[in-house]
């Protein structure tokens, strides 16, 4: 016999811990949720569609911890603290060995994190997944996209192109590398580097492509951005798989690394290379702030690199 909906729901509930700040969680028509003295509320909100964010066949623990991993990235962009998340589940059909093997995923990167799923929505239609994350900031802490001035430093976590890396190679119907794969499948928020993030003025997870996100961080602090080819980390996996152009493309129009971009002014890059390795994540000085708009990329020898396509657009493809 299929599952009914709240058969779901509870199969749900049963798999998460009770804690304090929870005064009312899963089974209600709203969560209640005791927020700290002092604090200010940091919301994310973010949808994963089948075939769109992840590719058909993707492992369900993988499609969990992606969910999550995407919203705790935008908190992790905004140097908060995570706590709490819903989740809102449509899928075509109620599936109990489906639905445990997603919540294998998303509460194992839910519980590395202290993060507590308080509520959400099952329905029945195309597999989608949205997820809201809650998080933490002490006020006037939160790093945000309007701060970023002439003269920062321009700083990436990680490595990029990864994600989209796999994803062009699952597009062309070949082998895809694993580690690439991996990336693709079970992002990293860099929540570790909240402590780092004092030291910046503005910042981004990059999501639809380094040269697109950037440029919103431009946009928002009017100003604008060069960033230097070479200058961009590129994993082992990404420099055996790519030639050379193919890599530049990936990573600065490729999405889906979930790494953050953040700017930071020169006095503190010592500051932040040291709280970076505290953290145990690796950061880049890809380039600098300057006045005007866009964001540039440049070759060493000063030629500008023009992307063949933008950042990734939802409605454009």
């Amino acid at each position: 016999m299929a599952a009914a909906e709240f058969d779901l729901i509870e199969r749900i509930r049963r798999r998460v811990p009770a804690r304090a700040d929870v005064v009312l969680g899963i089974g209600d028509d709203a969560a209640l949720l005791r927020v700290p003295a002092g604090r200010e509320l940091v919301v994310a909100m973010d949808t994963l569609n089948a075939g769109v964010h992840f590719p058909d066949g993707t492992a369900p623990a993988d499609i969990g911890w992606k969910a999550l991993a995407v919203n705790l990235s935008d908190l992790a962009a905004m140097a908060a603290e995570p706590a709490w998340c819903t989740l809102s589940l449509s899928l075509p059909q109620a599936d109990p060995a489906w639905l445990d093997a997603f919540l294998d995923g998303y509460l194992a990167l839910a519980a590395q994190h202290g993060v507590a799923l308080v509520g959400g929505d099952t329905t029945r239609g195309p597999l989608s997944i949205c997820v809201t994350a809650h998080g933490m900031v002490e006020p006037g802490r939160a790093l945000r996209r309007d701060r970023a001035r002439e003269g920062d430093t321009v700083w990436v976590s990680g490595t990029l192109g990864d994600a989209a890396g796999a994803l062009a190679q699952w597009r062309a119907g070949g082998a895809i590398d694993a580690a690439l794969r991996a990336r693709l499948d079970r992002p990293t928020p860099r929540l570790a580097l909240r402590a780092a993030l004092r030291h910046a003025h503005a910042g981004i997870d990059v999501s639809d492509g380094l040269l697109a996100d950037l440029g919103h961080v431009c946009a928002a602090s009017g100003v604008g951005a060069e960033v230097m080819l070479s200058a961009l980390p590129t994993s082992a996996a990404l420099a055996a798989a790519f030639a050379p152009d193919a890599q530049h493309a990936l990573q600065a129009s490729g999405g889906d690394d979930y790494e953050l971009c953040f700017t930071a002014p020169p006095e503190a890059r010592d500051a932040l290379r040291q709280a970076a390795a505290e953290a145990g994540v690796a950061i880049s000085e890809i380039g600098r702030v300057i006045a005007g708009e866009g964001v540039r990329a440049l070759h060493d020898d000063g030629r500008e690199w023009v992307a063949a396509q933008g950042g990734y657009d939802h409605f454009r493809g």
